[in-house]
């Protein structure tokens, strides 16, 4: 647990360093050339953004987290891959629904998000890059780790309440917690990063995709209208079979082993 909680530290740290490291040159270079400080732009926000994820990404490669193993960059197969995608797709409708049942909850970030989302480069961090490198941290980095000290169970429980509170975002905890237990279980199933890396991009891609269709909804019954009943009726019913469906691949990982390999 300890290890966990400072993979994410060391997460904040990057991003704090990031931000100085971008920031403040673009602060200088503003002061410099238009005599005063101007606002953060999209651009510095989202290479800010990048180099944190840079920073982060070499700490885990260096410190021995990034997997090389075969199984832990195996697709599974294309039919375990086209199951990801409609079990993600399911849930998202599904957490939509639960959210428009709770009391609204504040977005401490909706300023920087649509900044970032006001160009490209903000958009592949959010879309893109962000899911792979929080999929390496959090699967392929804590998730591994309590699944060696702890019951899959337990491992599967923390590493969502740590993806949860890890956004720092009210709105985010609750979505992010329950789509963190469907991530941390499907790698928990597989031993693998692709289809979780894969779920991540479609959840975040389509969420910056409502956004720019529909920027005044908050939730999908508001665009659905009357058939939001169905609609939800239909993704519970599809996450239904495709976790019946999924939960029959398994791929043998000793975790415990790996503990031992490591201790040796």
């Amino acid at each position: 647990m300890k290890t966990a909680i400072k993979l994410v530290l060391i997460y904040l740290g990057c991003q704090i360093l990031a931000a100085l490291l971008v920031m403040i040159p673009s602060v200088m270079i503003s002061l410099i050339k238009e005599g005063k400080a101007e606002s953060t732009g999209s651009l510095t926000l989202a290479l800010s953004m990048f180099v944190g994820f840079l920073l982060m990404a070499f700490y885990l490669y260096k410190a021995g987290y990034i997997s090389r193993s075969k199984v832990t960059w195996s697709p599974v197969s294309v039919s375990y891959l086209f199951y990801s995608v409609i079990i993600v797709v399911a849930s998202i409708i599904v957490i939509d629904f639960l959210m428009s049942a709770m009391p609204s909850l504040p977005n401490w970030l909706e300023d920087s998000f649509n900044l970032l989302q006001s160009g490209w480069f903000g958009i592949v961090c959010i879309a893109i890059l962000g899911p792979i490198l929080e999929e390496l941290l959090f699967r392929g980095g804590i998730t591994k780790v309590l699944l060696k000290k702890y019951t899959p169970t337990k491992a599967i429980i923390l590493s969502a309440l740590i993806f949860g509170i890890f956004h720092l975002n009210p709105v985010q905890m609750v979505g992010a917690g329950l789509m963190g237990l469907l991530l941390a279980w499907v790698y928990y199933k597989t031993a693998s990063l692709i289809p979780c890396i894969l779920m991540h991009i479609v959840n975040n891609s389509l969420s910056v995709y409502l956004s720019f269709k529909y920027p005044d909804v908050d939730y999908i019954r508001d665009i659905v209208g009357d058939n939001y009943s169905i609609v939800v009726a239909v993704a519970v019913v599809l996450f239904v079979i495709t976790y019946l469906v999924m939960r029959k691949t398994s791929v043998a990982n000793d975790w415990k082993k790996e503990e031992n390999a490591d201790n040796n």
